[in-house]
């Protein structure tokens, strides 16, 4: 439970960085909108009542924090059930997590994703796999022919 808060910790700084580069701002002026946005503040509310507490980020600066933090955020939870649903397939790499934890937009991390994605199961996958596919063609190839004289050994 200590390591999954610390780490929830560490990555909330990380995106906190990541943000304050992007916006020219201070790391500590972001955690502090970050706090305030989490609480419900909104962000013409922020610059209006909150200035002192975020160093004076203006609508602007807090605007482009409220889409990166949301976008970063959601980056994030998409990457762990990305790497939740990979090495559940056992199909884990050093490598391949590596790239995943490396990933910087959500399109690559689909990228990576793409090969390792579970198809969906259509009826004619499961048809098939019941054993009617030798029905199903016999019909197509002549369809006046009687279902019923067709021996098909249905799968369970």
């Amino acid at each position: 439970m200590h390591d999954a808060k610390n780490a929830q910790s560490a990555l909330a700084q990380q995106i906190a960085q990541t943000i304050a580069d992007e916006i020219g701002a201070q790391s500590a002026q972001v955690r502090a909108a970050v706090g305030l946005l989490d609480e419900g503040a909104s962000v013409p509310f922020i610059p209006r009542y909150r200035k002192e507490v975020t160093g004076g980020l203006d609508d602007t600066q807090l605007r482009n924090l409220e889409v990166r933090l949301t976008y970063l955020r959601e980056l994030e939870d998409r990457r762990a059930a990305v790497l939740a649903s990979i090495g559940e397939q056992g199909k884990l790499s050093d490598e391949l997590r590596n790239d995943i934890l490396a990933a910087d937009t959500k399109s690559r991390l689909e990228d990576l994703y793409l090969p390792y994605k579970p198809k969906r199961r259509t009826r004619a996958q499961i048809a098939r796999e019941a054993g009617l596919e030798p029905l199903a063609d016999g019909l197509l190839a002549d369809p006046t022919q009687d279902p019923q004289r067709w021996k098909v050994r249905a799968r369970s």
